[in-house]
């Protein structure tokens, strides 16, 4: 019994020691491999034909803004839109008690019927020596006051309806049936406004130094235009993406602001949906170059070393190579690289803090987004 206890024990410290050995062994070579390479996304260099954009704030303003007021006085009989419609030229806004300026018309449609009978019997009077030349030439000038004084009377009739000179978005009502309101010029009542809404002005304040940069694309003709030969310009709303407003450039200011050293420009845009509403600021940009071949890159794939910006670049040993790089604007999205990578060189886009340059990793190649990005089509001149 004794004999059988000491051979268990025996076996048990053989095989103890047995996994020890292997266990050992197994360390050391998980020592000697190192740790597992980190994962990375990267993607390669994308060299595209291009135009470089500058951003500005831009504010969205009516092409055309009307203040309403009467050209007679009198009480208002009828209020005939409600607020924030929109209005067609020549709709009635409001209607001002026409009954006085009727009855006017009325008279002086009377008066001026009484002149004219009496003028149209002059040359049948002058032949029969009834009346004199003089009393002749008073008769037709009786007529033409008479006449003169009926068209006045007419234009204030029909002003008693108030309408939109324009198309556009009415606001409300500020003063309401019942209400006097005065026609005289220089008091007029305020009744509403009516402002256009398609297409509308953006307003930017352009610096000097892009405005200089501008004109000489512009005078070299190294500018891209639109079919119709306007110099495109684009925008998009606060909460929007990818500049998806497409107009053009309309003017200049005449000078630069020396307090500023800025100058306003002024771009058109259509506005079909209404969606550009005045007032709205906005962000628009501005073509700063030719149509040329130019290197993108990620955003994200850029790091900060001090002042200087960097890439980690994959070497065919799959390991992090660091490079400088000399950037340009934002286009579609990436970033403009100047100088430092060349067409199809991989970088890390994505896991960038997690590594660093001499690193070994496991790539893995970005999965392209295939949906169209908006801009606008340019056509060279």
């Amino acid at each position: 019994m004794q004999h059988r206890l000491v051979s268990s024990f025996a076996i048990s410290t053989f095989t103890i020691g047995v996994l020890a050995i292997l266990s050992d062994g197994c360390s050391q070579q998980a020592s000697q491999q190192g740790p597992t390479p980190a994962t990375v996304t990267v993607a390669p260099v994308e060299q595209k034909e291009i135009v470089e954009w500058s951003e500005f704030t831009g504010h969205a303003e009516p092409v055309e803004s009307v203040e309403i007021q009467p050209r007679v006085s009198g009480y208002i009989q009828e209020v005939r839109f409600q607020s924030g419609q929109m209005v067609k030229k020549g709709d009635v806004l409001f209607v001002i008690d026409p009954r006085w300026n009727q009855a006017v018309f009325d008279q002086r449609q009377a008066e001026y019927d009484q002149a004219k009978s009496e003028s149209d019997r002059t040359a049948k009077l002058i032949s029969n020596n009834a009346i004199s030349a003089e009393d002749a030439e008073a008769r037709k000038a009786k007529a033409e006051v008479a006449k003169a004084a009926l068209d006045s009377a007419k234009l204030d009739l029909e002003y008693t309806e108030v309408k939109s000179p324009i198309d556009g978005r009415v606001s409300r009502a500020l003063l309401t049936e019942g209400n006097y309101v005065s026609g005289n010029a220089g008091s007029a009542s305020l009744l509403t406004t009516v402002v256009s809404v398609n297409p509308v002005y953006v307003n930017a304040d352009i610096d000097e130094d892009t405005l200089l940069k501008f004109n000489e694309l512009v005078y070299s003709k190294k500018l891209g235009t639109t079919d119709e030969g306007k110099i495109p310009v684009e925008l998009e709303l606060a909460d929007e993406d990818n500049y998806p407003h497409q107009g053009y450039i309309e003017s200049f200011d005449n000078k630069l602001d020396p307090d500023t050293g800025s100058i306003l420009l002024r771009a058109v845009f259509p506005n079909d949906d209404g969606r550009i509403v005045p007032g709205l600021f906005a962000r628009i940009r501005i073509p700063l170059s030719e149509r040329h071949n130019a290197l993108l890159i990620d955003e994200r794939s850029i790091g900060t070393d001090q002042a200087n910006k960097f890439v980690l670049t994959l070497s065919p040993t799959k390991t992090l190579q660091y490079q400088a790089v000399e950037l340009g604007p934002l286009v579609d999205g990436k970033r403009v690289v100047r100088s430092g990578l060349e067409t199809g060189e991989k970088i890390v886009v994505n896991g960038l803090a997690r590594v660093r340059p001499g690193m070994p990793v496991t790539p893995q190649d970005e999965v392209e987004n295939t949906a169209p990005i908006a801009g606008t089509k340019l056509a060279q001149k």
